[in-house]
């Protein structure tokens, strides 16, 4: 990602991606590879928020 995204600007664009490959019905696979790349990285980044929060509340 070329710029760090909050949670909600990732989780929001990884749902955007993924109605994007459920609607399209006309996707090469190349583009179809892409997005799923893209969201799946989101999807981690996201994940990776998460453990952090957690850490920060076990901590305390």
């Amino acid at each position: 990602m070329e710029k760090e995204l909050s949670y909600d600007e990732a989780m929001k664009r990884a749902e955007a991606l993924i109605a994007q490959l459920e609607q399209s019905e006309a996707i090469s696979v190349d583009e179809y590879k892409r997005i799923a790349a893209e969201a799946t990285a989101l999807l981690n980044h996201c994940k990776q928020e998460i453990a952090q929060l957690e850490e920060q509340l076990q901590a305390h």
